[in-house]
């Protein structure tokens, strides 16, 4: 009898380990950073060094997006909570950040993944953890995957804003439609981003036969811009093409203006702030200056008639009056909207996982608010390609709308 007993609890203890073994697999069935309640997200940026002043309305968009989502009952039943990192654009701290949230915080994705340097360095720890990582608040030319067929080749990342290469076609294209030029002038710094946007515009420059002259500068550096200034003066260029990113775009401008050069002037998105117009429009206005200033951007905020459009009212209404015409907050805001729209193409689903997700955004469309559509089907991961072209007021210190959205061939076409 006793030894029945033995047996019957062996038995007993057997079907208990069983269970929860069970228990524990189906609780696990979730990729990490999903529970009951919430989906945990993450990102590092820099939120108090030299460019907090993207970095702080940058997360301040995402967090209002998430909030509103939250309010309306979140995605599958779920609130979506971002955790933050500040990493002061120090790459090393970056890296340690990053492999933070990813090992210990452990968080379903990483979204709005903060500048260039922090990127390119974790880049393959991202890669091989098989995590996604969705929107990339930089444009470096390793996020230009064509056709990621692996997750060890990206399949799993989904770069929205512009990569930096493409855009410098689309900067020389730009000038080259909207004047006749034959010379154009090329000031880039010599980091990650100047020398892409650089590479694109050698390249679009000779697909144009349009002679190039160039000079790069380092970033941040006033004494360097000088001698760049004063060759693009006397080569007699017919535009010029800045290819630096925020803080060193007005200090090239300042010093056009103090050497008189009077040609219109091309640059990227990343300069396209009230910020950047700020930190130039006494110098400029003071030295009478008159040249045009041209940015691309991937984001449009009117109607034809000048209107807002509905998604531009619904982001100023979410971030507030003191960010409503900040566009580091808009594409914050953008960044957090492609990942719920992302979580909410899995459709009615019992488990949310990586591979999931990855197919949904794969298999569907995901719309930009205020932005057109991406398409990631097929391995594509280059970011989007439509953009328009706006232009400085310096005296009202905005960025006015100059041309409407284009693909690169239909602005090459225009070309006469």
């Amino acid at each position: 009898m006793k030894k029945i007993l033995t047996l019957a609890s062996l038995l007993i203890l057997s079907m208990v380990v069983f269970a929860a073994c069970g228990n524990r697999d189906r609780a696990t069935e979730h990729s990490q950073g999903v529970t009951d309640t919430t989906i945990y997200v993450g990102n590092t940026a820099d939120t108090s060094g030299m460019v907090a002043f993207v970095g702080v309305p940058f997360i301040a968009g995402m967090e209002a997006y998430f909030a509103i989502v939250n309010e309306a009952g979140g995605v599958h039943g779920r609130n979506i909570q971002l955790i933050h990192r500040e990493d002061g654009s120090d790459m090393a701290r970056g890296i340690a950040m990053t492999t933070e949230l990813i090992e210990d915080d452990r968080v379903f994705a990483l979204v709005g993944h903060f500048g260039g340097g922090t990127i390119g360095a974790t880049l393959p720890m991202i890669f091989e953890s098989g995590i996604p990582a969705v929107y990339f608040a930089s444009g470096i030319g390793a996020l230009h995957i064509p056709n990621a067929a692996t997750v060890e080749e990206g399949q799993r990342i989904f770069p929205v804003q512009p990569i930096f290469e493409p855009e410098g076609y689309v900067l020389v294209a730009r000038a080259a439609s909207e004047y006749n030029v034959q010379r154009i002038g090329l000031i880039f710094s010599n980091d990650e981003q100047g020398q892409d946007l650089a590479r694109g515009a050698r390249s679009q420059a000779q697909a144009l036969g349009i002679e190039i002259v160039e000079m790069q500068v380092n970033p941040g550096d006033a004494v360097s811009v000088v001698p760049a200034v004063l060759t693009m003066r006397d080569a007699d260029v017919d535009a010029i093409v800045v290819a630096t990113i925020q803080t060193t775009f007005p200090l090239i401008v300042n010093e056009l203006a103090a050497q008189g050069v009077d040609v219109p002037v091309f640059t990227s998105y990343v300069s396209a702030d009230a910020a950047t117009i700020a930190a130039l429009s006494s110098s400029y206005l003071s030295a009478g200056a008159t040249f045009p200033i041209y940015a691309t951007a991937w984001l449009d905020i009117f109607e034809a008639d000048g209107s807002f459009t509905q998604e531009t009212i619904d982001f100023m209404v979410g971030v507030g009056e003191y960010l409503a015409a900040n566009a580091f907050a808009m594409a914050g805001w953008a960044a957090a909207s492609v990942f719920v729209e992302g979580l909410r193409a899995m459709g009615d689903v019992e488990f949310i996982t990586w591979e999931g997700f990855t197919e949904a955004m794969e298999n569907n469309l995901i719309s930009i608010p205020m932005g057109g559509m991406m398409d990631f089907s097929n391995g594509v991961r280059t970011g989007t390609t439509s953009m328009t072209l706006n232009r400085a007021d310096v005296e009202l210190g905005a960025w006015v709308p100059h041309r409407p959205f284009a693909l690169l061939s239909e602005i090459v076409d225009s070309i006469n």
